[in-house]
């Protein structure tokens, strides 16, 4: 096979050779995580210059199995920030934790290659291999401070239901391949058209379908809405976020879920399109469950990580109102949404892990009790994020929202929408208590302020993330036109 032909997953190649390679500079430089992390964020910075200048035509590889156009680059380039975000902000907490360990950013790394992985899979078979080469990083990552006993409880926990999840994928897998004799998503989509086209009044009839091939599709989507933390499948999720490290958690926040819901996208898109009926109902089920259990889950947690957990759970639920949708307006608010919900969590995430007293990291939100007098600039960027996650304009959350609801508007889903939109008031109460707390509690411990961040690449990481926060609305271009694009090419206008 000429080396040119691999040039689609050239990005994916790079990634697991450098991981590769820094696995074995870490164990020669006597474990020290600053230089391997430093390194590591140069590596993806690299690999989202290969994507961003990549030429954005539709190619295939591998016989097939892999696959590259915009919307795939889009999502591409979305998990590595994240993984550059989540690498710069935790270098700091493993080394003050005492578990500044090389294999922190080599994990990341070869998770992340596993996430593009599976957002370029072609085939169920490709996609399956991705989603475990992602998973199984990531249960290691949720119990890496194998001595703190929380932190090896959420890994366990993880990796016993995140293995239910892949045996259920697995099981709904077989089903469409045992009733379609094929595991390619065109193939499945051509099969499901024909069973459907014959007679277009009955072709959403089930009697018109293979039982087993819909029944597979139901599977599939069960073990998604594990991945993506969606109601009712989201037990996981506060136990994972709260006992994780925190750079840990951030990552889970952003990354998987990004990779993980674009992927959703294009399975409902391509080869399961013609059933679309059938997984609304589930997908709007979902939405709506996952809004319920954000919105109110969060309303009693004093810990600012089980909140942000809750909260990133009814986030999927607004999500997912833009994928039932099933159109190109619904898909281009997913797109968009995800692209600025990266920005505000990230960003949330970064303060909370400048919640340090003496060196001692925090997480309750009582202990964010007065800091808009001694730490002024942090309680102005976390009033930012939370502010824009619940919505408020001009902020950038809610022209993410506000396209979400509008889709659904114009699909004729208004009580959907309506039902978005309460509960995106109720979830305006928890964000808010929080920034009360910030401006207008007493703190408990008099004239003892948060450690000043130390690292230049934090600050930077940080200001980033509160610039395209608050100063969306001014330049939003650019993220706008890259979405648009990338929905255009998921649908084959472009």
């Amino acid at each position: 096979m000429q080396l040119f032909m691999l040039q689609p997953i050239f990005p994916e190649i790079y990634i697991t050779i450098s991981a590769l390679v820094l696995l074995i500079a870490g164990a020669f430089s006597k474990g020290k995580n600053t230089i391997v992390s430093s390194i590591a964020v140069a590596v993806l910075a690299v690999a989202i210059y290969m994507l961003a200048t990549a030429i954005p035509e539709q190619k295939q590889v591998l016989w097939g199995m892999f696959a590259v156009d915009r919307f795939i680059i889009f999502g591409k380039i979305l998990c590595l920030l994240g993984g550059m975000l989540a690498l710069v902000f935790g270098r700091k907490w493993l080394d003050s934790e005492g578990e500044g360990k090389f294999e922190f950013p080599v994990l990341i790394m070869l998770s992340l290659v596993g996430m593009l992985l599976m957002l370029s899979s072609t085939n169920f078979l490709a996609l399956y291999l991705g989603l475990e080469l992602s998973s199984l990083s990531l249960y290691i990552l949720a119990a890496f401070a194998r001595d703190n006993l929380r932190s090896s409880e959420s890994g366990l926990k993880y990796f016993v239901l995140g293995s239910l999840a892949s045996g259920i994928l697995l099981f709904g897998i077989s089903l469409i391949y045992g009733f379609s004799g094929s595991i390619d998503f065109e193939q499945v989509g051509q099969i499901l058209y024909k069973a459907t086209a014959h007679n277009r009044e009955e072709a959403m009839k089930l009697t018109t379908l293979p039982y087993g091939l819909v029944t597979g599709m139901v599977l599939v989507l069960v073990a998604f809405c594990f991945k993506v933390s969606a109601a009712p499948f989201h037990m996981w999720t506060p136990d994972v976020y709260e006992g994780a490290p925190t750079p840990v958690t951030a990552f889970f926040a952003v990354a998987p879920k990004i990779s993980a819901l674009l992927l959703l996208v294009r399975l409902l898109h391509e080869p399961f399109f013609e059933i679309s009926s059938y997984w609304q109902q589930i997908i709007v089920f979902a939405a709506v469950a996952s809004m319920l259990v954000g919105a109110f889950g969060a309303l009693v947690q004093t810990n600012i990580k089980r909140l942000l957990a809750y909260s990133s759970i009814g986030h999927v639920g607004y999500i997912l109102v833009g994928i039932s949708t099933a159109s190109q307006k619904g898909m281009f608010g997913v797109a968009l949404y995800l692209a600025l919900y990266l920005f505000m969590s990230m960003g949330m995430f970064g303060c909370v892990l400048l919640m340090r007293r003496k060196g001692e990291f925090l997480e309750n939100i009582s202990d964010l009790a007065g800091i808009s007098k001694t730490n002024p600039y942090l309680a102005f960027c976390m009033a930012m994020f939370l502010f824009s996650m619940a919505g408020i304009p001009p902020l950038a959350g809610f022209f993410g929202k506000m396209y979400i609801f509008l889709a659904a508007v114009e699909a004729k889903m208004i009580v959907l929408a309506v039902t978005g939109l309460l509960f995106s008031v109720v979830s305006c109460f928890y964000y808010l208590k929080i920034v009360k707390t910030m401006y207008f509690d007493a703190p408990a411990q008099q004239g003892i302020a948060f450690d000043e961040p130390a690292e230049f690449g934090v600050a930077f990481a940080l200001i980033i993330c509160l610039i395209v926060t608050v100063l969306f609305f001014v330049f939003p271009a650019f993220i706008m036109n890259s979405a648009d694009s990338a929905v255009l090419s998921l649908m084959g206008l472009l």
